[in-house]
Formats: structure tokens, C-alpha cells, sequence
């Protein structure tokens, strides 16, 4: 089971979702996009939170409010968590998440440290996470079949954008044989270079000059 939050709808529209146990957050560690953001309480237990971007968005795309929402999720689910203040909450994109078969159910660690953020909260804010609560969605995707068929449409994106480069490319040569064509037609055209019949007349003999010279 997953759920499914939608964000303030003044910061765009941006789903955030969350698995229902340790179990269901390893199918989301193992079939994530690459739009995805993992957030979790520092040093505590706590769900584990995505945040799905549009494509093309990074990090550093993420609204206050945006954060405000994730993070205050987070923390609303995370039992130790909910229960003090200015705690920190973790956040990474997806592809960094490490996950190794020595680690325990749920548990990952990272790629990259410095790729890692930390956001400050002070205190539950209710009104935050009631409103969030009131937008929650539970479905059960077929992750992995989500997962391929991204990759599919990613590959099949790759491909026409690769078309479309190789015939950009034909049509940038066939304008430079043209353009250099067109050069070598105008130098041919110098007028400096070209003989007027009257230069050819001029330079040659009359018939009468030929036949006294034959003579």
C-alpha cells in the first residue's frame, strides 16, 4: 500500500507519497524515478517521504512551501519524531539512496554524502498536516511495471531525440555543400575574370590579317 498526499496548490501540482511499512518502502527504494526526493527524520525512525518533481526539476526547484509540506509529512510520521521539537529532516534525490544486502529492511544509505540537505522544523504545524491528510490517496501500484514502462518511454525519448540530432546534423552539412557551392559559382561570375566578345574580337585577327599573313 501506498499514500498518495497532493501539495499546496499554490506551489504547483506536485504529488508526495509514502509507502505503509518497511516492507512497502523497499519496493520504493528499488523502483524510484529519477524525479523523486527521499525525505526522512535525521537519526530517528520515520516514514519514508518522496517528493515526485516534473521532469527536468532538481533539488533546487523546491519551493519553501513545497519543503514545508514534505517535511512536516515526515515528521507527523515518524513516532518518536512527532512527539519533540527542532528536529532535522534529511532530504536526497532518489539516485543517491545506496542500498546494500547487508542492510536491514527499509534501511539505505547514500552514494554521496554532499548530495544530502537537512531542513530545520521547529514544531508540528497541524493546520500543514491536516491538509495534507485531507488530499491522502491509498492505492497499491504495480511499482516495478511503473518502473519499466518509465524506462521504456525514457528510451523511446532517447531514440527520437537522437533522430532528431542526426538529421539536424544532415541538414546543417547539406546547407554548408550548399552555401560553399553558391561561393564557388559567385568567384567564377567576377566580372574581373570574364572576356566581353568585344575583348575576344579585339585580341583576335581579322580574316583579311590571316589570309595576308598565309600570303
Amino acid at each position: 500500500m501506498v499514500f498518495y498526499f497532493k501539495a499546496r496548490p499554490e506551489v504547483g501540482d506536485y504529488t508526495i507519497f509514502m509507502g505503509l511499512d518497511k516492507y512497502e518502502n523497499e519496493e520504493l527504494i528499488k523502483y524510484g524515478f529519477p524525479e523523486d526526493v527521499w525525505f526522512h527524520v535525521d537519526k530517528m525512525s520515520s516514514a519514508h517521504v518522496y517528493l515526485r518533481l516534473h521532469k527536468g526539476q532538481t533539488m533546487d526547484d523546491i519551493s519553501e512551501g513545497l519543503l514545508e509540506d514534505c517535511a512536516q509529512l515526515v515528521k507527523a510520521n515518524s513516532i518518536q519524531g512527532n512527539k519533540v521539537n527542532n528536529i532535522d529532516v534529511v532530504y536526497t534525490p532518489w539516485s543517491n539512496l545506496k542500498k546494500t544486502g547487508s542492510m536491514d529492511v527499509g534501511q539505505v544509505g547514500f552514494h554521496n554524502s554532499k548530495t544530502v540537505r537537512t531542513v530545520k522544523v521547529e514544531k508540528r504545524l497541524n493546520e500543514v498536516v491536516n491538509r495534507l491528510n485531507r488530499t491522502k490517496v491509498e492505492r497499491k501500484p504495480d511499482l516495478k511495471a511503473e518502473h519499466e514502462a518509465y524506462n521504456l518511454s525514457e528510451k523511446a525519448e532517447r531514440k527520437a531525440q537522437l533522430r532528431e540530432k542526426k538529421r539536424f546534423a544532415e541538414m546543417e552539412r547539406l546547407e554548408k555543400e550548399r552555401q560553399a557551392e553558391l561561393r564557388s559559382y559567385k568567384n567564377l561570375m567576377v566580372s574581373e575574370k570574364m572576356t566581353s566578345n568585344k575583348q575576344i574580337a579585339s585580341t583576335e585577327k581579322s580574316l583579311q590579317e590571316l589570309e595576308e599573313d598565309f600570303m
